[in-house]
């Protein structure tokens, strides 16, 4: 069942929101090559926590770590470890938040060091799918016109759209109704109403669509092995467009 968030709930959602933008702002610094995964996920953990809040992932489902860290061919859901970042990667790192029994959830792609022109392009472009998908935010719009949005730019890029993982709606569940696809048709699917609360989430791959699950059951990659990058904000669906809770409310 889609909901239609009251005032106070989408102002602890701005709260948890924020703590999320915070996190990634403060684990910025530390994404640099020798630093590992699961180092990350524990300065994201202690972060979360000293903003009291607690974090949105762990035991989610039975998931281990507090964040998501994706590298390079990983598209999503990537599970920290001992793996150390190297000069030339991307890293994915997906991060949720829990306010007062409401969430907040984004997603942001990094360069680690130096990356060839190849990964400036997806992170780039897959940025601005993510914006594309904002533009479409509207009451009255309708999801499938996020999808055709971001399917189009992708699609005009030449990068491959994840189908079998899409965008949601959030609340005091990390994961609510509806289902936002990146692809799609206009004027198709539910009608975005004022106060619905939404995670936009663009999953774009330098090559081939098709993605594969790893034997831990969570990690997902390219079928291909070419790189991905994920962008995700939470937004909330206004009169005239949206207000995103994860970030500053700079269309770029």
């Amino acid at each position: 069942m889609i909901s239609i968030k009251t005032d106070r709930e989408i102002e602890l959602l701005k709260q948890a929101g924020h703590i999320v933008y915070l996190t990634h702002k403060y684990l910025e610094p530390y994404i640099k090559p020798g630093i590992t995964t699961k180092q990350l996920d524990k300065l994201a953990h202690d972060f979360i926590i000293s903003q009291n809040a607690t974090c949105s992932f762990l035991n989610y489902e039975g998931f281990p770590a507090s964040i998501c860290t994706s590298i390079n061919e990983e598209v999503v859901h990537g599970i920290p470890s001992n793996r150390k970042l190297k000069n030339g990667d991307i890293i994915s790192i997906d991060i949720g938040a829990c306010y007062e029994g409401y969430h907040g959830d984004s997603a942001w792609s990094y360069p680690v060091g130096k990356i060839s022109e190849e990964k400036k392009y997806l992170l780039e472009h897959t940025k601005k799918a993510l914006y594309e998908g904002l533009k479409a935010v509207k009451a009255g719009a309708r999801i499938g016109d996020i999808g055709y949005a971001v399917e189009s730019y992708a699609k005009k890029h030449h990068l491959g759209v994840v189908e079998e993982l899409v965008g949601h709606g959030v609340g005091s569940s990390i994961h609510e109704d509806p289902e936002v696809p990146n692809y799609g048709q206009k004027n198709t699917g539910h009608i975005l109403k004022e106060n619905m609360v939404i995670a936009i989430e663009p999953m774009l791959n330098l090559g081939t669509a098709n993605v594969l699950m790893l034997d831990d059951d969570w990690t997902i990659i390219t079928e291909d092995n070419k790189p991905s990058a994920h962008f995700e904000h939470t937004v909330v669906v206004t009169k005239d467009g949206c207000k995103i809770l994860t970030g500053d409310d700079n269309f770029e």
